[in-house]
């Protein structure tokens, strides 16, 4: 009935004996649980879709006969004397009956569907989270309200469909994909900017009908917004489903999560060993999202269930998550690795492995903790690594990760979102705050929410302060020191338009769809492009416009020669300050002579005699 998240409750021995065993199971003509007084509440307590031939409480008196006492996928019983003991002589906590007996759920826990409380339990019938036997009986109503309503606006062949669930998948061409002309495929990718190397590349989808999904699958991405696919979808897919590594990069909220996490369902759909698929993020906040994107993808699939490992949260409910057959594990390097180190999970079934913003992840302090995690997994996996830049250091360690792999470049390389236009002001150390508050006052520019990025935690507090000083406007800092109740409040706080203006470090600066965020400023100029890169997407997300500004001086004089490279072609107008600046010359001359160099060691038809005859004159002078 229930596949039960919760942590079982330990006693001490002395306690072990004063305590009566707790029935669970329903005798014939008994009451629902001894401790209740009946369910007679429940009687009034009916959803809109009460049309159906069952009423509330006959639905949990009927589900909960058969399988109260059966918990699991395994259907693992209680035991003779009705008691379900754990390993060490624990008791299992009863299941509760209603709604109003379960507590809240707390940031990043399962949240039951129904109410929003804790999602303690699994619907057998659904794998959806729910809290109590109450919430599994509206549950399942709303579900079969839904199912006849599908049924009579939109007839489907139920036997059809049930037909390719249970067959292997096979990626094949579209008929409308194998009619086009190359030349006309090659006008497409040159149209959309992609491009790709390597050997056998199957050609971009125009729908997501021509994968050939299953219809729950195809009305999932309906229902989430998905109606035709971006570039990196429409390249990515295809060459994941034929179960190719791949290394992508593509602008910030170009849908490279939906990108991944459709070959990662279509993978484990029919995988009968658990778990099957691992997804590795750099932050918790990330993380979160990818799950809850999950989620709604997989959502009707037979046996689609995930768990969420990440740091900031307790440890053992997500252990014990990890017990109920779960398919996809989605987590944080150090959190997964915690757990692996407990061997309270093993990797050696996974089939596919994503690793998300993947120019983070293969830093040093991340790298060392990705290489650990890939080494517990089996050779035998297929590897997608994606991120919006890719540094040339990330490209050569992917060449030793992956195996006759596919490179997909939408867009220019590493180059900023183009739907966000970028303004770019000198502006000394003394006067930022001045110029931050002037901005924040302009009618034409401030659109909140806004995202000022800083550098330093200390930062973000003083600056978030002064803020709402200055100007009254309600301003919070984020940081990786706020707890992740803090953290979790102030995102949705953000969604909800609560803050008007949110000073962050680095924290919210990859992955995130912010999606109401149209204003972004770098009051600290970010330690590398790739991080310019990544804070001047969050404008820009989900084919959004947006804006940033940010803020340059001396104390990013390293970066202006790769400043002027990457934000010149964008058509931005760059300050006289910086592109009059004898850093920047000197920099461009050193790149100048390094090229220089390089061109000279290569052996081209123009220099191969020039190369012979200097090497014939060392060895005559020898």
């Amino acid at each position: 009935m229930f596949l039960p998240r919760s942590v079982k409750v330990k006693r001490t021995a002395d306690e072990d004996k004063s305590c009566t065993a707790k029935k669970h199971k329903l005798s014939s003509g008994g009451s629902l649980l001894e401790e209740t007084t009946g369910f007679q509440d429940c009687q009034s307590v009916r959803t809109e879709t009460s049309a159906s031939t069952y009423n509330l409480s006959e639905i949990v008196q009927e589900h909960t006969e058969p399988a109260a006492a059966d918990l699991g996928v395994a259907k693992t019983p209680l035991g003779k004397d009705s008691q379900n003991t754990d390993e060490d002589g624990s008791l299992e906590e009863p299941i509760k009956s209603f709604s109003k007996s379960q507590r809240w759920a707390e940031p990043g826990e399962p949240v039951c569907v129904v109410c929003g409380r804790y999602g303690e339990y699994i619907c057998d019938k659904t794998d959806e989270d729910v809290c109590s036997l109450e919430c599994k009986a509206k549950h399942l109503l709303q579900t079969q309200a839904k199912e006849k309503q599908l049924t009579s606006d939109q007839p489907t062949d139920s036997q059809a469909e049930a037909h390719l669930l249970n067959t292997p998948y096979f990626y094949k061409d579209h008929s409308f994909i194998l009619g086009l002309q190359d030349e006309q495929v090659e006008n497409l990718k040159l149209q959309l900017g992609i491009a790709v190397q390597g050997q056998q590349v199957p050609r971009p989808i125009v729908e997501f009908e021509h994968c050939g999904f299953p219809e729950t699958l195809n009305n999932n991405l309906k229902n989430s917004g998905y109606e035709v696919p971006t570039p990196i979808q429409m390249q990515m897919i295809p060459v994941a489903l034929l179960g190719r590594d791949i290394l992508a990069s593509a602008d910030t909220g170009s849908g490279k999560t939906a990108a991944f996490l459709l070959p990662v369902v279509m993978k484990v759909l029919k995988e009968t060993e658990t778990p099957s698929a691992l997804i590795l993020a750099p932050t918790r906040e990330l993380a979160i999202q990818i799950e809850r994107q999950a989620k709604e993808l997989m959502a009707g699939l037979p046996n689609m269930r995930t768990v969420l490992l990440v740091g900031g949260l307790p440890l053992p409910p997500q252990l014990h998550r990890l017990k109920q057959s779960v398919k996809v594990i989605i987590a944080t390097p150090g959190r997964l690795l915690e757990i692996l180190k407990q061997s309270s999970v093993q990797l050696h079934s996974i089939k596919i492995v994503v690793v998300d913003e993947v120019d983070t992840m293969l830093k040093m302090g991340f790298q060392q903790q990705v290489l650990d995690i890939l080494e517990d997994i089996s050779h035998d996996y297929q590897t997608i690594l994606v991120s919006a830049t890719i540094p040339v250091g990330i490209e050569h360690l992917a060449n030793q990760l992956l195996h006759n792999f596919v490179r997909i470049t939408i867009g220019e390389k590493n180059l900023p979102c183009s739907n966000v236009r970028q303004i770019i002001l000198w502006v000394e150390e003394p006067s930022k705050k001045k110029k931050l508050f002037e901005i924040l006052n302009d009618k034409k520019l401030f659109k909140p929410p806004v995202l000022v990025f800083v550098d330093c935690k200390l930062g973000a507090d003083l600056l978030s302060d002064a803020v709402h000083k200055i100007t009254g406007l309600q301003c919070t800092a984020m940081h990786s020191e706020k707890s992740q109740v803090e953290r979790t409040d102030i995102l949705q706080g953000l969604l909800q338009e609560k803050y008007e203006v949110i000073v962050s470090t680095g924290v919210l600066g990859r992955g995130l769809d912010l999606v109401n965020v149209r204003l972004v400023v770098n009051f600290d100029m970010p330690s590398s492009m790739d991080e310019y890169v990544h804070q001047v997407g969050r404008a820009g997300r989900l084919g959004h416009s947006g804006t940033a500004i940010t803020f340059i001086n001396n104390n990013s004089k390293k970066l202006f020669w790769d400043v002027v490279k990457r934000v010149k072609p964008t058509g931005t107008i760059l300050p006289p300050q910086l592109l009059n600046s004898p850093y920047l010359h000197d920099q461009k001359r050193r790149e100048q002579q390094r090229l220089k160099q390089l061109q000279n060691s290569l052996v081209t038809g123009d220099n191969i005699m020039d190369i012979i005859k200097k090497h014939n004159k060392n060895n005559s002078q020898r």
